[in-house]
């Protein structure tokens, strides 16, 4: 069994350590005797989309966000068709903001963005960083992270996570959910990064994987050292904080 992933802009769009993503991800597969190989591309690269079977960019801060939607705006059409056969795809931290219609800066310039969604960000100029706890829309349990960002997010028509327990969600609105997701594509401003600390979404992920090549569904998946442990160390904190 062999899997393809492709990292974008590692070298730019990795705040908080999100290069870690792809190697706990890599870690799970291999663990199952998946051989993965793991392709980056650079803002001067042609990325190819073609063999990739799962696709991440983490995050970036604002200019660098607008250096990588430069970097992959002509490589539109090859994303695109990579999601459209299925291609498991994963953005975020300000990466999510890319898939949306259009960004508007603090200053008011707007940039067009990829155009998978409909949903729109807006630069607020206030930062917001937080812990977050959500429940996931797709598996049981509660998600964890961080987030540090300066922007709302309006208009997703299906949040990634239906509640926000503790933190900001997607607008500032008072609408619930956050992040985004549409098929095999999935977007969140959480990082931390998310799925060292969510070892239930990394498990959701590697089963999408296996459904997209047309493998067996594993009965058990691997747990790493301490991952869980961790997890329910940070759930407990994080949710008795919300409580006082």
């Amino acid at each position: 069994m062999e899997l393809t992933i492709l990292h974008l802009y590692p070298d730019c769009m990795s705040l908080y350590g999100e290069y870690a993503n792809v190697a706990v991800l890599r870690r799970h597969l291999e663990a199952m005797r998946v051989s993965v190989r793991v392709d980056t591309a650079l803002f001067e690269d042609t990325p190819d989309f073609s063999r990739a079977d799962f696709i991440y960019m983490g995050a970036g801060a604002e200019r660098t966000q607008k250096a990588a939607l430069s970097a992959l705006l002509p490589h539109r059409e090859a994303l695109k068709a990579a999601v459209d056969r299925g291609a498991v795809v994963l953005f975020t931290g300000s990466a999510m903001e890319l898939l949306g219609a259009s960004i508007t800066g603090a200053d008011g310039r707007v940039w067009p963005c990829l155009g998978f969604a409909d949903f729109t960000t807006r630069e607020t100029g206030n930062r917001s960083p937080e812990d977050v706890v959500a429940r996931a829309s797709l598996w049981e349990s509660f998600v964890v992270g961080f987030m540090n960002k300066c922007s709302e997010t309006f208009g997703v028509a299906a949040p990634l996570f239906d509640q926000v327990e503790r933190g900001p969600g997607n607008a500032g609105d008072g609408s619930p959910g956050e992040g985004y997701v549409d098929g095999n594509v999935f977007a969140t401003h959480l990082t931390g990064p998310i799925l060292v600390k969510n070892p239930d979404f990394t498990d959701f992920l590697i089963r999408r994987l296996f459904q997209l090549k047309g493998w067996q569904q594993p009965e058990q998946l691997p747990v790493l050292p301490y991952e869980r442990e961790a997890y329910e160390v940070t759930l407990k904190e994080l949710t008795s904080r919300a409580g006082g």
